[in-house]
Protein backbone atom coordinates (compact mmCIF):
# COMPACT_ATOMS: atom_id res chain seq x y z
CA UNK A 1 0.00 0.00 0.00
CA UNK A 2 1.20 3.55 -0.81
CA UNK A 3 0.90 6.50 1.20
CA UNK A 4 -0.60 9.68 -0.45
CA UNK A 5 0.87 13.36 -0.86
CA UNK A 6 -1.80 16.06 -1.44
CA UNK A 7 0.07 19.41 -1.51
CA UNK A 8 -1.84 22.47 -1.62
CA UNK A 9 -0.84 26.18 -2.81
CA UNK A 10 -3.26 28.99 -3.35
CA UNK A 11 -3.64 29.09 -7.05
CA UNK A 12 -3.61 31.42 -10.05
CA UNK A 13 -5.63 32.39 -13.06
CA UNK A 14 -5.62 29.86 -15.88
CA UNK A 15 -4.02 33.16 -17.88
CA UNK A 16 -3.65 36.53 -17.76
CA UNK A 17 -6.93 36.95 -19.85
CA UNK A 18 -9.34 39.35 -18.08
CA UNK A 19 -11.91 36.40 -18.10
CA UNK A 20 -9.69 33.99 -16.54
CA UNK A 21 -8.71 36.38 -14.06
CA UNK A 22 -11.94 37.35 -13.03
CA UNK A 23 -12.91 33.49 -12.52
CA UNK A 24 -10.18 33.41 -10.50
CA UNK A 25 -10.70 36.17 -7.70
CA UNK A 26 -14.87 35.35 -7.64
CA UNK A 27 -13.55 32.03 -6.42
CA UNK A 28 -11.06 33.42 -4.05
CA UNK A 29 -13.01 36.06 -2.83
CA UNK A 30 -16.09 34.64 -2.57
CA UNK A 31 -14.30 31.99 -0.06
CA UNK A 32 -15.93 32.70 3.68
CA UNK A 33 -12.81 31.94 5.64
CA UNK A 34 -11.46 35.05 3.15
CA UNK A 35 -14.18 37.39 3.07
CA UNK A 36 -15.45 36.74 6.67
CA UNK A 37 -18.50 38.95 6.64
CA UNK A 38 -22.38 38.13 5.94
CA UNK A 39 -22.75 36.37 3.14
CA UNK A 40 -25.10 38.45 1.94
CA UNK A 41 -22.82 41.52 2.11
CA UNK A 42 -20.15 39.51 0.38
CA UNK A 43 -21.54 38.64 -2.26
CA UNK A 44 -22.45 41.89 -3.24
CA UNK A 45 -19.14 43.26 -2.05
CA UNK A 46 -17.06 40.82 -4.28
CA UNK A 47 -19.15 40.31 -7.26
CA UNK A 48 -20.90 44.11 -7.47
CA UNK A 49 -17.87 45.64 -6.70
CA UNK A 50 -14.24 43.97 -6.31
CA UNK A 51 -14.28 41.32 -9.02
CA UNK A 52 -15.57 43.93 -11.72
CA UNK A 53 -13.35 46.43 -11.28
CA UNK A 54 -10.29 44.51 -10.15
CA UNK A 55 -10.50 42.00 -12.89
CA UNK A 56 -8.94 44.24 -15.64
CA UNK A 57 -6.41 45.84 -13.35
CA UNK A 58 -5.02 42.76 -11.88
CA UNK A 59 -5.17 41.06 -15.57
CA UNK A 60 -2.50 43.57 -16.54
CA UNK A 61 0.03 42.52 -13.29
CA UNK A 62 -0.54 39.12 -14.48
CA UNK A 63 0.62 39.79 -17.60
CA UNK A 64 3.68 41.29 -16.52
CA UNK A 65 5.09 38.46 -14.79
CA UNK A 66 3.39 35.57 -16.71
CA UNK A 67 6.23 32.89 -18.69
CA UNK A 68 6.46 31.30 -21.81
CA UNK A 69 5.68 28.39 -19.21
CA UNK A 70 2.79 30.29 -17.57
CA UNK A 71 2.14 31.47 -14.36
CA UNK A 72 4.77 31.62 -12.22
CA UNK A 73 2.80 29.98 -9.08
CA UNK A 74 1.59 26.76 -11.19
CA UNK A 75 4.93 26.38 -13.05
CA UNK A 76 7.02 26.40 -9.60
CA UNK A 77 4.53 24.53 -7.88
CA UNK A 78 4.47 21.78 -10.30
CA UNK A 79 8.55 21.53 -10.52
CA UNK A 80 8.20 20.96 -6.55
CA UNK A 81 5.63 18.20 -6.95
CA UNK A 82 7.91 16.34 -9.52
CA UNK A 83 11.32 16.94 -7.22
CA UNK A 84 9.16 16.00 -4.38
CA UNK A 85 8.10 12.57 -5.97
CA UNK A 86 11.57 11.46 -7.16
CA UNK A 87 12.92 12.10 -3.85
CA UNK A 88 10.29 10.22 -2.02
CA UNK A 89 10.31 7.15 -4.34
CA UNK A 90 7.60 4.79 -5.12
CA UNK A 91 6.05 3.99 -2.39
CA UNK A 92 4.71 7.82 -2.14
CA UNK A 93 2.30 9.46 -4.55
CA UNK A 94 2.60 12.94 -4.69
CA UNK A 95 -0.17 15.08 -5.91
CA UNK A 96 -0.60 19.30 -6.54
CA UNK A 97 -4.11 20.54 -5.20
CA UNK A 98 -4.48 24.45 -5.82
CA UNK A 99 -7.14 25.83 -3.99
CA UNK A 100 -8.58 28.03 -6.34
CA UNK A 101 -8.53 26.90 -9.77
CA UNK A 102 -6.40 24.51 -11.55
CA UNK A 103 -5.39 22.02 -10.93
CA UNK A 104 -7.95 21.61 -8.16
CA UNK A 105 -7.74 19.89 -4.91
CA UNK A 106 -10.64 17.72 -5.75
CA UNK A 107 -8.60 16.22 -8.69
CA UNK A 108 -5.60 15.70 -6.88
CA UNK A 109 -7.70 14.08 -3.87
CA UNK A 110 -9.14 11.48 -6.44
CA UNK A 111 -5.86 10.29 -8.33
CA UNK A 112 -5.03 9.82 -4.84
CA UNK A 113 -8.45 7.47 -4.55
CA UNK A 114 -8.04 5.87 -7.76
CA UNK A 115 -4.33 4.89 -6.21
CA UNK A 116 -5.90 3.35 -3.40
CA UNK A 117 -3.77 5.17 -0.68
CA UNK A 118 -3.33 3.77 2.79
CA UNK A 119 -2.76 7.39 3.99
CA UNK A 120 -2.85 10.42 3.05
CA UNK A 121 -0.86 13.34 4.33
CA UNK A 122 -1.95 16.67 3.14
CA UNK A 123 0.49 19.56 3.15
CA UNK A 124 -0.88 23.32 2.93
CA UNK A 125 2.28 25.15 1.30
CA UNK A 126 1.91 28.16 3.70
CA UNK A 127 4.59 27.97 6.32
CA UNK A 128 2.29 30.40 9.01
CA UNK A 129 -1.25 29.20 10.11
CA UNK A 130 -4.10 31.60 8.81
CA UNK A 131 -7.57 30.29 8.54
CA UNK A 132 -8.14 32.22 5.27
CA UNK A 133 -5.16 30.00 3.85
CA UNK A 134 -4.44 27.03 5.49
CA UNK A 135 -7.64 26.87 7.17
CA UNK A 136 -9.48 27.01 3.86
CA UNK A 137 -7.13 24.56 2.15
CA UNK A 138 -7.80 21.80 4.56
CA UNK A 139 -11.54 22.21 5.11
CA UNK A 140 -11.84 21.87 1.35
CA UNK A 141 -9.68 18.68 1.53
CA UNK A 142 -11.65 17.32 4.58
CA UNK A 143 -14.61 18.27 2.81
CA UNK A 144 -13.88 16.14 -0.51
CA UNK A 145 -12.39 13.32 1.59
CA UNK A 146 -15.70 13.23 3.91
CA UNK A 147 -17.79 12.40 1.07
CA UNK A 148 -15.88 8.92 -0.06
CA UNK A 149 -17.78 5.27 1.02
CA UNK A 150 -13.23 4.49 2.84
CA UNK A 151 -11.61 7.27 4.11
CA UNK A 152 -8.53 6.68 4.70
CA UNK A 153 -5.85 7.69 7.77
CA UNK A 154 -5.48 11.40 7.05
CA UNK A 155 -2.36 13.43 8.54
CA UNK A 156 -2.31 16.83 8.47
CA UNK A 157 0.57 19.57 8.30
CA UNK A 158 -0.84 22.96 9.09
CA UNK A 159 1.84 24.80 9.89
CA UNK A 160 5.89 24.77 9.76
CA UNK A 161 6.99 28.15 10.32
CA UNK A 162 9.86 27.23 12.50
CA UNK A 163 10.04 23.75 11.18
CA UNK A 164 14.47 23.80 11.33
CA UNK A 165 14.09 21.68 7.43
CA UNK A 166 12.26 25.13 6.20
CA UNK A 167 14.76 27.32 8.21
CA UNK A 168 17.44 25.41 6.81
CA UNK A 169 16.29 25.83 2.89
CA UNK A 170 15.44 29.72 3.75
CA UNK A 171 19.32 30.10 4.74
CA UNK A 172 20.34 28.25 1.73
CA UNK A 173 18.64 30.65 -0.47
CA UNK A 174 19.94 33.36 0.97
CA UNK A 175 23.59 32.50 0.73
CA UNK A 176 24.26 33.76 -2.45
CA UNK A 177 22.82 37.16 -1.47
CA UNK A 178 24.58 37.13 2.27
CA UNK A 179 28.27 36.28 2.70
CA UNK A 180 27.58 36.67 6.41
CA UNK A 181 25.57 33.52 6.86
CA UNK A 182 26.23 31.42 9.68
CA UNK A 183 25.00 27.87 9.40
CA UNK A 184 25.97 27.40 12.66
CA UNK A 185 23.99 29.94 14.40
CA UNK A 186 27.22 30.97 15.92
CA UNK A 187 27.12 35.02 16.51
CA UNK A 188 30.05 36.82 14.34
CA UNK A 189 31.25 39.74 14.42
CA UNK A 190 33.07 40.04 11.07
CA UNK A 191 29.34 40.10 9.43
CA UNK A 192 29.46 41.75 6.14
CA UNK A 193 27.75 45.17 7.16
CA UNK A 194 28.24 46.80 3.81
CA UNK A 195 26.07 45.15 0.56
CA UNK A 196 22.69 45.66 2.15
CA UNK A 197 21.47 48.69 4.80
CA UNK A 198 18.48 47.22 6.17
CA UNK A 199 16.42 44.21 5.78
CA UNK A 200 12.91 43.32 5.59
CA UNK A 201 11.22 40.45 5.58
CA UNK A 202 7.76 41.11 4.10
CA UNK A 203 4.92 38.74 4.78
CA UNK A 204 1.35 38.78 3.46
CA UNK A 205 -0.97 40.66 5.35
CA UNK A 206 -4.30 40.30 6.93
CA UNK A 207 -7.35 42.19 7.93
CA UNK A 208 -6.71 42.08 12.11
CA UNK A 209 -9.71 40.88 12.71
CA UNK A 210 -8.42 37.31 11.39
CA UNK A 211 -5.95 37.63 13.92
CA UNK A 212 -8.08 38.80 16.73
CA UNK A 213 -11.04 35.57 16.13
CA UNK A 214 -8.10 32.87 15.80
CA UNK A 215 -6.64 34.09 19.23
CA UNK A 216 -10.28 34.28 20.96
CA UNK A 217 -10.85 30.64 19.44
CA UNK A 218 -7.20 28.83 19.93
CA UNK A 219 -5.76 31.31 22.31
CA UNK A 220 -5.94 33.39 25.21
CA UNK A 221 -8.01 36.23 23.54
CA UNK A 222 -6.08 38.92 24.78
CA UNK A 223 -4.18 39.89 21.76
CA UNK A 224 -3.00 43.61 21.31
CA UNK A 225 -0.66 43.60 17.98
CA UNK A 226 2.20 44.30 20.34
CA UNK A 227 4.42 42.40 22.65
CA UNK A 228 1.93 39.46 22.42
CA UNK A 229 3.81 38.19 19.85
CA UNK A 230 7.23 38.56 21.48
CA UNK A 231 7.36 34.39 21.72
CA UNK A 232 5.17 31.70 20.59
CA UNK A 233 3.72 30.57 23.52
CA UNK A 234 0.30 28.08 23.82
CA UNK A 235 -2.03 31.14 23.58
CA UNK A 236 -0.65 32.34 19.53
CA UNK A 237 0.64 29.09 18.32
CA UNK A 238 -2.37 29.62 15.80
CA UNK A 239 -2.11 33.51 15.61
CA UNK A 240 -0.62 34.36 11.93
CA UNK A 241 1.11 37.43 12.85
CA UNK A 242 2.97 35.56 15.65
CA UNK A 243 4.07 32.77 13.75
CA UNK A 244 5.36 35.30 11.07
CA UNK A 245 7.55 37.12 13.51
CA UNK A 246 8.97 33.92 14.76
CA UNK A 247 10.04 32.90 11.18
CA UNK A 248 11.89 36.37 10.89
CA UNK A 249 13.56 35.66 14.93
CA UNK A 250 14.82 32.10 13.54
CA UNK A 251 16.35 33.43 10.20
CA UNK A 252 17.60 36.54 11.65
CA UNK A 253 19.69 34.47 14.15
CA UNK A 254 20.57 32.40 11.40
CA UNK A 255 21.48 35.02 9.17
CA UNK A 256 23.36 37.13 11.70
CA UNK A 257 21.10 40.35 11.01
CA UNK A 258 21.83 42.72 14.03
CA UNK A 259 19.11 43.85 15.98
CA UNK A 260 17.89 47.45 14.51
CA UNK A 261 18.92 46.33 11.01
CA UNK A 262 15.96 44.53 10.16
CA UNK A 263 11.85 44.93 10.41
CA UNK A 264 9.17 42.46 10.13
CA UNK A 265 6.16 43.85 7.64
CA UNK A 266 2.91 43.03 5.59
CA UNK A 267 2.20 43.34 2.39
CA UNK A 268 -0.91 43.25 0.34
CA UNK A 269 -2.91 45.06 2.27
CA UNK A 270 -6.45 46.39 0.50
CA UNK A 271 -7.70 48.52 3.97
CA UNK A 272 -5.78 50.62 6.89
CA UNK A 273 -7.72 47.63 9.45
CA UNK A 274 -4.74 45.39 8.09
CA UNK A 275 -1.95 44.22 10.22
CA UNK A 276 0.97 46.15 11.10
CA UNK A 277 3.80 47.59 9.70
CA UNK A 278 2.41 48.17 6.15
CA UNK A 279 5.85 46.93 3.78
CA UNK A 280 5.16 50.07 1.67
CA UNK A 281 4.69 52.48 4.30
CA UNK A 282 8.59 50.93 5.78
CA UNK A 283 10.65 50.81 2.38
CA UNK A 284 8.97 54.77 1.68
CA UNK A 285 10.31 55.79 5.59
CA UNK A 286 13.74 53.54 5.11
CA UNK A 287 14.36 55.28 1.63
CA UNK A 288 13.96 58.91 2.95
CA UNK A 289 16.28 57.86 6.05
CA UNK A 290 18.76 57.60 3.60
CA UNK A 291 19.19 53.63 3.11
CA UNK A 292 20.42 52.85 -0.02
CA UNK A 293 20.18 48.93 -0.61
CA UNK A 294 17.55 46.94 1.14
CA UNK A 295 17.49 42.76 0.91
CA UNK A 296 13.90 41.50 0.98
CA UNK A 297 12.94 38.43 2.09
CA UNK A 298 9.51 36.66 1.77
CA UNK A 299 9.09 33.46 3.92
CA UNK A 300 5.01 33.82 3.60
CA UNK A 301 5.75 32.14 0.19
CA UNK A 302 7.44 29.01 -0.73
CA UNK A 303 6.86 29.52 -4.51
CA UNK A 304 7.60 33.02 -6.70
CA UNK A 305 4.31 34.59 -7.71
CA UNK A 306 2.15 37.93 -8.29
CA UNK A 307 3.21 38.76 -4.51
CA UNK A 308 6.72 38.21 -4.89
CA UNK A 309 8.17 39.31 -8.35
CA UNK A 310 5.78 41.96 -9.14
CA UNK A 311 4.80 43.27 -5.71
CA UNK A 312 8.56 43.22 -4.18
CA UNK A 313 10.34 43.14 -7.13
CA UNK A 314 8.83 45.77 -9.24
CA UNK A 315 6.72 47.87 -7.39
CA UNK A 316 8.55 48.49 -4.30
CA UNK A 317 11.46 48.86 -6.20
CA UNK A 318 9.56 51.96 -7.53
CA UNK A 319 8.54 53.16 -4.30
CA UNK A 320 12.17 53.14 -2.50
CA UNK A 321 13.91 54.80 -6.19
CA UNK A 322 11.25 57.36 -5.55
CA UNK A 323 11.88 58.60 -1.99
CA UNK A 324 15.63 58.32 -2.45
CA UNK A 325 16.63 54.52 -2.12
CA UNK A 326 18.74 52.86 -4.84
CA UNK A 327 17.75 49.46 -5.06
CA UNK A 328 15.72 46.93 -3.72
CA UNK A 329 16.45 43.10 -4.00
CA UNK A 330 14.38 39.92 -3.77
CA UNK A 331 15.60 36.54 -2.46
CA UNK A 332 13.56 34.35 -4.11
CA UNK A 333 11.22 31.93 -2.74
CA UNK A 334 12.25 27.80 -2.25
CA UNK A 335 10.71 26.84 -5.05
CA UNK A 336 12.31 23.63 -6.03
CA UNK A 337 15.12 24.36 -4.49
CA UNK A 338 17.06 21.07 -3.47
CA UNK A 339 17.73 21.45 0.55
CA UNK A 340 13.98 22.31 0.52
CA UNK A 341 12.97 19.19 -1.54
CA UNK A 342 14.97 17.47 1.03
CA UNK A 343 13.20 18.70 4.11
CA UNK A 344 9.58 18.45 2.69
CA UNK A 345 10.58 14.87 2.50
CA UNK A 346 11.93 14.65 5.86
CA UNK A 347 8.68 15.87 6.92
CA UNK A 348 6.79 13.83 4.88
CA UNK A 349 8.61 10.83 6.43
CA UNK A 350 8.07 11.69 10.19
CA UNK A 351 4.63 12.01 9.68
Amino acid sequence: MKTGVLIINLGTPDSPKVSDVRKYLSQFLNDPRVIDINPIARFLLVNGIIVPFRSSKSAKLYKEIWTTEGSPLLVNSVKLKKALQKALGDTYIVELGMRYQSPSIYLALNKLREEKVEKIIIIPLYPQYASSSTGSSIEEAINIIGKWEVIPSIKVISKFHDNPYFIDACVEVAKKYMSNVDTTAVEDDSRDKKKYDYYIFSYHGLPERHILKATANYGSGNCNFKTCCDAITKDNNYCYRANCFETTRQLVKRLNITEGNYETTFQSRLDNKWIKPYSDEIIMKKAKEGKKNILVFSPAFVADCLETIYEIGIEYNEIFREHGGEKITLVESLNDNPLWIEGLKKMIQQN
